[in-house]
């Protein structure tokens, strides 16, 4: 079944006039950023085929960018980085990231659905969390391919080809787990991450957070 509407028009008959959609993308990532995509419509007919962008392939999520573009009535990015989660955790991470993502939207939505079951944001935001929404709901939907194509972009034009991050934008895909063995983690790692607890000649540049403070990686 298709993602629908009815998850913005419940929050609507609420007295939410403008719904945004979130998603996010890399929390399991080894490398990079996690990157959080907010979507708000006008509940006018979405472009054909969308769905959770785990569902569609590389080509054809790439072409639905540009159509999510042209329909979406506002789009929103944000990203927090590397550093950013070494320091802050996962959780402070996904926040600023989705906060950054609200910021762009052109307009401020009255409440927001975040896909699965945990709500980061947190206030001032009214907010719904929805399992599987990627799946069953269009506005997280359409953010879900948005996230996904653009910090696979950022990734690959990274470069580390030896990491493969053109591929598997620095998930432990096979090709990643070897070179992260052989070579050690790069300026794009996350260090505080416990992968490096099973690389013995790597492991000593595993960085812990400091309760209250910031705990600076090796790169800075």
């Amino acid at each position: 079944m298709p993602p629908s509407y009815a998850l913005e028009r419940l929050l609507s008959g609420g007295g939410a006039k403008l719904v945004a959609g979130i998603d996010e993308v890399g929390r399991g990532a080894w490398a990079g950023p996690v990157a959080v995509c907010a979507v708000v419509t006008d509940l006018s007919e979405p472009p054909a085929g969308l769905t959770d962008s785990k569902m569609l392939s590389r080509a054809r999520r790439e072409a639905m960018v540009g159509e999510i573009t042209a329909w979406a009535a506002g789009i929103g990015y944000g990203e927090a980085s590397h550093e950013e989660i070494d320091a802050l955790g996962m959780t402070e991470a996904l926040r600023r990231a989705a906060r950054r993502a609200l910021a762009g939207l052109p307009v401020r939505p009255d409440a927001v659905i975040l896909d699965g079951k945990h709500d980061y944001l947190g206030a001032p935001w009214p907010v719904r969390c929805e399992v599987k929404a990627d799946l069953s709901c269009v506005s997280v939907a359409a953010a879900s391919v948005v996230a996904k194509v653009r910090r696979d972009a950022y990734m690959a034009s990274l470069g580390c080809e030896e990491y493969g991050f053109a591929s598997n934008a620095g998930y432990p895909s096979p090709v990643h787990q070897r070179a992260l063995a052989e070579h050690g983690p790069t300026e794009h790692h996350r260090l505080s991450w416990s992968y490096l607890d099973k690389l013995p000649r790597w492991r000593h540049l595993r960085v812990h957070r400091q309760a209250g403070g910031e705990q600076l990686g090796l790169f800075g």
